[in-house]
């Protein structure tokens, strides 16, 4: 005799085929039609303002300084140069140095590599390159998140190192000091601290275990190919992620709020004893443009504030790159998810301005 079992399953009456419960999404969307609805019936300007709006955000960036401008053309020489130093033994060579002092943190030397490229070329360049690097020498997760952590504390432009540098110097500030304190000292505490406090998951590695890194393509077919990537990197990658961060910027200043945000960091930056104008300028806009403006002022305003806003430059900023770029090529790159990627990317951000501060509050008495 058969006893039939019921279960949870059985239980549930199944909707006839004419209907279907409606899903959280399929809420949020009716609700959205039926916004743009009345906006159409009461206020028909509404969209086509929002639209012109976000065009009015992203066209300047998009095309002005990506696709026409300088920064398009540093990309793609960037890639070119990056591939052309990789080609002749530099990825080999800096793992060689910083062996010793990673050995001593417990952390795989490679995490470094990134910041190097990323001093000496673009952030995006950096990414592009030293992800692959980062996987064959065997780093874990947390050493590549400790990696792009690292690398966001290093100037992503060698003009923006230049421009500081002079800032520097017409503010009555010891060069020296701070650019060992700012530059290169993060490429030791940081991994120093991160691999102790929250990356945990890492391994000192012997010279003898790693590969080796330089490519054994010659010459011309490397630098070809450098340049298509270097193409590819920024009409596939940087554009729709800048263009996605800048529409956002659009809505926010179509709604009205956009203004009280940008005030707000001024506020924030002059209490970290940063320049409001050129903190504010490396934050949303570029580094280098806030660095060619401050070399212009220095010799007129407080040492603290020339030195704070040097240090803030000297990052991966600005924001489009954090919450943009950085996690749209390392997720290509690595073995990284954006949200990872974007994640240890706003911890080296917070890191670099508290170092920022830091320095400008108590350094700068002690090097002017």
């Amino acid at each position: 005799m058969k006893t039939s079992v019921t279960t949870p399953d059985s239980k549930k009456e199944k909707l006839p085929d004419s209907k279907r419960a409606w899903k959280k999404i399929e809420v949020v969307g009716i609700v959205l039609l039926g916004i743009c609805l009345l906006l159409l019936m009461f206020s028909p300007t509404s969209l086509s303002g929002l639209f012109n709006s976000i065009m009015a955000s992203v066209q300047p960036v998009v095309v002005d300084v990506f696709l026409t401008g300088v920064v398009g053309t540093a990309i793609i020489v960037s890639v070119i140069i990056g591939r052309l130093l990789e080609r002749l033994g530099f990825t080999d060579a800096l793992v060689r140095i910083f062996v010793p002092a990673m050995k001593l943190i417990g952390v795989n030397p490679a995490v470094i590599i990134p910041s190097v490229y990323n001093i000496f070329g673009d952030i995006n360049a950096a990414g592009k390159i030293s992800g692959p690097i980062l996987k064959r020498a065997g780093a874990t997760k947390d050493e590549q998140k400790l990696a792009v952590a690292t690398m966001v504390q290093s100037q992503q432009s060698f003009s923006t190192f230049m421009l500081g540098m002079m800032a520097l110097t017409f503010a009555g500030v010891n060069v020296f000091v701070v650019v060992l304190l700012a530059v290169f000292m993060p490429l030791i505490v940081s991994p120093l601290l991160l691999s102790k406090l929250l990356y945990r998951d890492v391994k000192r590695v012997e010279i003898g275990n790693l590969p080796t890194f330089t490519p054994e393509r010659d010459f011309l077919p490397t630098m070809f190919s450098a340049a298509r990537e270097g193409v590819e990197l920024l009409l596939l990658i940087l554009i729709p992620a800048v263009a996605l961060v800048f529409a956002v910027i659009g809505v926010l200043d179509y709604i009205g709020i956009w203004t009280t945000i940008e005030s707000s960091l001024g506020s924030v930056m002059l209490f970290l004893n940063i320049h409001p104008e050129t903190g504010v300028l490396s934050i949303l806009v570029s580094p280098t443009l806030a660095m060619g403006q401050l070399q212009a002022m220095a010799a007129e305003i407080d040492p603290s504030l020339v030195v704070g806003s040097f240090v803030l430059a000297s990052s991966g900023l600005p924001l489009s790159a954090v919450f943009g770029q950085v996690p749209v090529v390392w997720a290509e790159c690595s073995d990284l998810s954006e949200r990872e990627a974007m994640g240890a990317a706003v911890l080296g951000i917070t890191m670099r301005l508290a170092t920022a501060f830091l320095i400008a509050f108590f350094v700068t008495p002690l090097v002017v």
